[in-house]
């Protein structure tokens, strides 16, 4: 018995570990270069939405994990049944389907200069090679089940989240001491975020899906040893180190490099480059893009793992055919994962269709938006109904003033729901004018499919033993 528990506490993630995997989850140095081009205004722009969002996200996803066992699924099938909680999982998958490319596109960006081709960052062929090998790469990783996946994106967080905005931040700090010449762009820039149109709102109000995806490693929480006091630490400390991860770089690059410099898919790459030439160490700007390039790969492996395996536990309840429900002898869900990998290398084929990397980037990106943030806003009603239905059950920990916190975080989702139809620039791929239909029509398309499969679902779907089925989901 003893060497049971030995072997559980050996295996059992830290609070370290918790806490950097949901920082390099939620926080990417890929979306610091357009906020960098606000220059002072930028930490405004980070304030307002960690405010408005990341807290009451990081408050509600503390209290559902201490209190429900497994992860957005749970949480909204415990408020409203188990149709909608195949909707919100459903949602919280296909809209990382939609950012694996985008993510992967960073990479492919931070390889290009890694090897000393910045040119290739903006080369569709070539981005879309590597999403497709670094993708189903990570996804056979995945296949190997356990902490391997814990182990990964913890030390590939150090290496290519935290430290490398770690030095960023000395940078900017040498920049200043040197006495070198602070951008003009930044010297301009204000305190206060301009709003000079719709894009500008469209900016600022979209900057909340900035800090998405703190609830997703509340499914890992059950493999703490102390889930209901340890993943509360954990979220503390990610809060912490995400908004120091996205302030202070941003402004250290704002001061250094000019506005119209900094590219969406390479401008971090192109960052460092500028720092480390004036330094006479050109050669660290390719180290750091490896350090990016781990730090990326690192990111996609986390998120592999999360949202599919809660597709699975859905799909167990008979949801899903039993074809998407094989596991292997990881317990690992290898049929999801290899129906995802398809879709994103369908996906980034749109790479190659579309010479500017740029504009694809931009027009992904509000597609998994308007996704994300319908599943936020089931997420934030569902705390209140639970409260009201369940108001006995021992929580971990319970969100203060939680219709408030949660009305906050509903509104601020709704909002970014609303701007995701807006496009941010006059893109060249997608007429500005048809931007808003092609996105209806592909979130349309993208979360339709759980309602199909709930139409056609038979009882020969439910692979859950009766022991299963009679079990609730609490700690």
């Amino acid at each position: 018995m003893n060497k049971n528990n030995n072997s559980t506490q050996k295996n059992a993630l830290s609070i370290f570990q918790i806490a950097v995997m949901t920082t390099i989850s939620v926080a990417s140095l890929r979306t610091l270069p357009p906020m960098a081009e606000e220059g002072k205004a930028s930490i405004l722009m980070y304030i307002i939405p960690a405010i408005l969002f990341l807290i009451p996200t990081s408050l509600v996803s503390a209290e559902f994990a201490t209190t429900y066992k497994g992860g957005v699924y749970i949480w909204i099938r415990e408020a409203f049944g188990n149709r909608m909680g195949f909707v919100a999982i459903w949602l919280q998958w296909i809209q990382n389907v939609v950012w694996y490319p985008v993510q992967l596109a960073f990479v492919a960006a931070a390889l290009a200069f890694t090897i000393n081709r910045g040119d290739l960052s903006n080369s569709g062929i070539f981005t879309a090679i590597v999403i497709i090998v670094v993708y189903w790469f990570s996804t056979f990783l995945a296949f190997k089940g356990g902490n391997l996946f814990a182990k990964v994106s913890s030390i590939g967080g150090m290496i290519g989240v935290l430290i490398p905005g770690a030095i960023l931040i000395i940078l900017g700090l040498l920049w200043i001491v040197q006495g070198q010449p602070i951008s003009e762009s930044y010297l301009q820039s204000s305190y206060i975020p301009k709003v000079t149109g719709i894009s500008s709102l469209v900016l600022i109000v979209s900057n909340v899906l900035s800090y998405a995806g703190m609830e997703m490693n509340a499914v890992h929480a059950g493999q703490m040893e102390n889930p209901k006091k340890d993943f509360t630490k954990a979220i503390t400390l990610a809060f912490i180190l995400i908004l120091c991860v996205f302030i202070f770089p941003t402004l250290s690059i704002a001061m250094a490099v000019p506005a119209d410099k900094l590219g969406m898919a390479n401008g971090i790459m192109v960052a460092f480059q500028v720092f480390f030439e004036k330094l006479h160490i050109g050669w660290m700007s390719n180290v750091m893009s490896g350090a990016m390039f781990l730090g990326a790969i690192a990111s996609v492996v986390t998120w592999v793992a999360g949202p599919s395996k809660g597709l699975l536990d859905a799909g167990r309840t008979g949801l899903l055919p039993p074809i998407l429900q094989k596991i292997n002898k990881n317990n690992v869900q290898v049929n999801i994962l290899i129906f995802q990998g398809i879709i994103v290398s369908i996906l980034a084929m749109i790479y190659v269709l579309f010479p500017d990397v740029s504009d694809v980037f931009i027009a992904l990106i509000g597609m998994a938006a308007a996704l994300y943030v319908v599943m936020y806003m089931l997420m934030f009603i569902a705390i209140i109904v639970l409260r009201k239905k369940e108001p006995n059950i021992e929580r971990g920990y319970k969100v203060p003033a939680v219709n408030i916190v949660s009305g906050i975080g509903f509104i601020s989702c709704a909002l970014a729901f609303i701007m995701s139809f807006v496009p941010t620039t006059n893109e060249a791929a997608i007429p500005r004018n048809m931007y808003p239909i092609i996105v209806a029509i592909v979130v349309f398309l993208l979360g339709i499919p759980p309602f199909i499969f709930y139409a056609l679902k038979k009882p020969s779907w439910d692979m859950r033993s009766s022991q299963e089925k009679e079990k609730r989901p609490i700690h």
